[in-house]
């Protein structure tokens, strides 16, 4: 069996870092705890977990922070967690079984680190990340904001799950921004790919939108470093140009994508989207069914909305066949999306009233011919 290292970094995390270490204590074989300057109970919660508790001067640097708790590991392999992270049951099991098989021929483990959750528990909004490492490897964080763990190596996808689970939003709404801003003038302009892409996005969560739009076209024309950036930033600048009114140009954007990778569910389901808000059904209908025939790609590091390739083309398949009057058609995509979310109040409810609407078509159908009928023997006689 392998041995485990959990390293964090922590800073007035009283609401949640119990909650966290309760979750994956037992799994660990040691437990690093780096504080940045906490001014809560943190260090005296976690004190109760380990010993192994160090000070960080905090430098405007996660990367700094993360490479500093990475430096007092002693254990085979590296698992680094947020304060606000948590294993479920199902993930604790699928870890000590890890634990059990995992051969030191693997040098990093992925696992999909899971931002939000439908009302049964499923993934719903994801990312993948490097959470388990060898440490002989050395591997280090880069980025003073949006860290990246840089590795490479034999990898394996475990399946398992972190779940993000914030009580609330407390960081400072200016710290990415501020420290990204502050980075680019280090560089003196020459900012990193890295680099260039976050801003952007920060920008455009500030809802600077012209700011983000004219970041991400000169992002866009950069050579291609991580493609998963470029492809990621088409469908940030089609958001800005949503935001902005600029119809035409939020399109654009979308089928930009094509250029870094296949067309993905994602990306097609926002497409159908923008035909049918345009009241294009017949459009909107092609690329909602594009949609169902892709496949997630199986090694992504890129934020992935699953619902895209599960239940939501159904349902806004459901709306524009029931737009078109095609309302058995209409039932049957009620009927798949179910299948994803039984139980479900508003599919049953809209399933109800679409087998209800074309009860009474059939009915309307089966009456029509039989007036025919009778007006022509009425004639007739």
């Amino acid at each position: 069996m392998i041995s485990v290292s959990l390293c964090m970094i922590v800073r007035n995390e009283e609401k949640v870092i119990a909650r966290c270490l309760d979750s994956v204590a037992d799994l660990m074989d040691e437990i690093i705890i780096v504080d940045t300057g906490s001014s809560d109970h943190t260090k005296e919660i976690v004190s109760r977990y380990t010993n192994h508790i160090y000070d960080f001067e905090w430098i405007h640097d996660f990367a700094a922070a993360r490479n500093f708790s990475f430096s007092h590991a002693a254990k085979d392999y590296i698992c680094w967690l947020d304060a606000d992270d948590v294993f479920l049951e199902k993930d604790r099991q699928a870890f000590l079984k890890l634990k059990n098989d995992l051969t030191s021929d693997y040098d990093t483990v992925l696992m999909d680190y899971v931002l939000s959750r439908d009302f049964q528990g499923n993934a719903q909004l994801f990312t993948r990340r490097n959470r388990l490492v060898k440490r002989a490897r050395s591997f280090q964080w880069v980025n003073p904001v949006h860290e990246v763990l840089v590795v490479d190596g034999r990898a394996l996808s475990s399946g398992i799950e972190v779940t993000h689970a914030p009580m609330r939003e407390h960081k400072d709404p200016l710290r990415n921004i501020s420290i990204l801003e502050e980075t680019i003038r280090k560089e003196q302009g020459n900012m990193s790919a890295r680099v260039h892409f976050y801003y952007s996005n920060e920008l455009m969560d500030h809802k600077r939108w012209d700011e983000a739009i004219d970041s991400y076209e000169s992002f866009l024309r950069r050579e291609v470093d991580y493609f998963e950036d470029h492809h990621a930033a088409c469908g940030q600048l089609a958001h800005c140009y949503h935001a902005k009114g600029d119809a035409k140009k939020e399109l654009q954007s979308l089928l930009k994508s094509f250029e870094y990778d296949l067309p993905r569910a994602d990306i097609c389901c926002r497409i159908a989207y923008w035909h049918e808000e345009h009241s294009d059904y017949e459009k909107a209908i092609f690329w909602y069914e594009m949609a169902l025939t892709r496949e997630m790609p199986p090694n992504h590091f890129g934020l992935m909305n699953k619902i895209c390739w599960t239940w939501a083309p159904h349902v806004q398949l459901a709306i524009c066949y029931g737009k078109l009057g095609q309302l058995d058609k209409a039932c049957e995509h009620t009927e798949k999306a179910l299948e994803y979310l039984p139980g479900d109040a508003n599919l049953l409810a809209n399933k109800s009233q679409l087998e209800g609407a074309l009860r009474s078509l059939k009915a309307a159908e089966t009456k029509a011919p039989a007036e025919t009928a009778a007006i022509k023997n009425e004639g007739g006689g």
